[in-house]
């Protein structure tokens, strides 16, 4: 549980598991999460269970991607480093070229579990009045992913700390900038300053369910649905070290099943919400009676699962990489599931939106083919907002559904007269 109070700004973490939204700001008042003087952490950069980070002032485009290990990563920039430029007022990535952007936020973990005095940190602005007190039974630790947009325009990134030996994860006791590599695939972007292309959470400890944990919650407060929005019976589930689902390739014929992206297309402006239009950028792929098609190697898709999914208020949920064993394939990019995606039971969930790419050799993919698997974490209390009901939230309720900077196409009621593209 978590307790917090104005008169002593004190915050108790004893459960295991996500830190929520509440706890977050806390620890932003605290100066565990804090950003640049002149770019203030704003509220609406609060998930239920995460913290959009931004793009600082400046990019650096780089000879390679790299891990610091035993440095710091400026110190590998100056060694890496090929220019850099200004993004205040917006420059363009290039495709498959490797970015480097130092992000307006820091992270400054307690290595011990008991206390952070509010009086010694570097930022009293941004602690509490009364001597705050932070007190939890195991050190934090950290984990970021790409939000759901970035991995839909297939842009790749992944988050760099000084000294670190893995991408995404921030180890107990790190200090210090975030850094984020990026790498736009299929479209050239502009980005700018303050833009969001990733985000973090933050863990107590570890509380991951177990796969009789799984079957269990999903007896009462149902996870996994049908194509029609009614509860799977519990004998349904695929459940092997987390839970599996299906690629959805059917529908009626004619009818929109996924996107790949075309090659050589213009740039997309972050900032343009709702307004390229689709087929400028994407081949829709439709349904056909034979449910399959072949992915094209390092071509990029979108496709939508079958089963619909819901994570429920005292869980967070995660999409993790399919195993190569099962097939040369990339299946996401953005993997957080925020507690409260795809509503209340009665709503019926919503399908997760997969980014696909093939390795090396074409590769045969059916309808209802297992794809990927979803992992689920308690959080350490019920987040106070929940996705798609308190906080505003562009894909709740999805089905097929691109990025937000696309405008959506109209249903197309006869099928295409060419050929499914990336099919033989």
């Amino acid at each position: 549980m978590s307790k917090t109070g104005s008169d002593d700004s004190r915050l108790v973490i004893r459960t295991r598991g996500i830190v929520p939204i509440q706890d977050l700001v806390c620890l932003r008042d605290f100066g565990v999460i804090r950003s640049e003087p002149d770019y203030p952490i704003q509220d609406d950069q609060f998930q239920p269970n995460s913290l959009d980070l931004r793009l600082g002032t400046h990019a650096y485009r780089v000879r390679c991607s790299f891990l610091p290990e035993k440095e710091r990563v400026e110190s590998k920039l100056e060694r890496l480093s090929q220019h850099s430029f200004d993004i205040r007022n917006g420059a363009v990535l290039e495709q498959n070229i490797t970015y480097l952007i130092p992000l307006l936020e820091e992270l400054h973990l307690p290595l011990t579990t008991r206390m952070i005095p509010s009086q010694t940190l570097k930022n009293p602005k941004n602690s509490g009045s009364g001597g705050g007190v932070l007190l939890t039974e195991e050190p934090l630790t950290a984990k970021a992913n790409p939000k759901s947009s970035t991995g839909r325009l297939d842009i790749f990134t992944r988050l760099i700390t000084d000294f670190s030996h893995r991408f995404e994860e921030i180890t107990a006791g790190y200090s210090g900038r975030l850094y984020l590599e990026v790498v736009p695939k299929s479209f050239p972007v502009k980005v700018r300053t303050g833009q969001r292309l990733n985000q973090l959470r933050i863990r107590h400890g570890f509380a991951r369910l177990s796969d009789q944990d799984i079957l269990h919650t999903h007896q009462h407060d149902p996870i996994l649905f049908d194509e029609n929005g009614k509860p799977l019976p519990v004998d349904e589930l695929n459940v092997r070290n987390g839970l599996f689902m299906r690629v959805g390739l059917h529908g009626p014929e004619g009818s929109i099943i996924g996107y790949r992206a075309k090659k050589h297309r213009d740039l997309i402006d972050l900032e343009m919400k709702d307004h390229y239009d689709v087929e400028e950028f994407w081949d829709p792929i439709y349904a056909r009676k034979d449910d399959y098609m072949i992915l094209e190697p390092e071509a990029f898709y979108i496709f939508a699962s079958r089963e619909r999914c819901r994570i429920p208020r005292h869980l967070a949920a995660e999409m993790v990489p399919y195993d190569t064993g099962s097939g040369e394939l990339r299946t996401h990019y953005a993997g957080f599931f925020d507690s409260g995606f795809g509503g209340e039971i009665r709503d019926g969930g919503a399908r997760a939106v997969l980014e696909v790419r093939s390795h090396d050799v074409p590769f045969l993919v059916e309808d209802g083919q297992t794809f990927f698997r979803m992992i689920f974490e308690s959080n350490t209390a019920p987040p106070e907002s929940l996705y798609g009901i308190e906080l505003e939230s562009h894909y709740q309720g999805q089905s097929l559904k691109l990025g937000k900077h696309f405008r959506d196409m109209p249903p197309r009621s006869t099928p295409p007269p060419s050929p499914l593209p990336g099919s033989d």
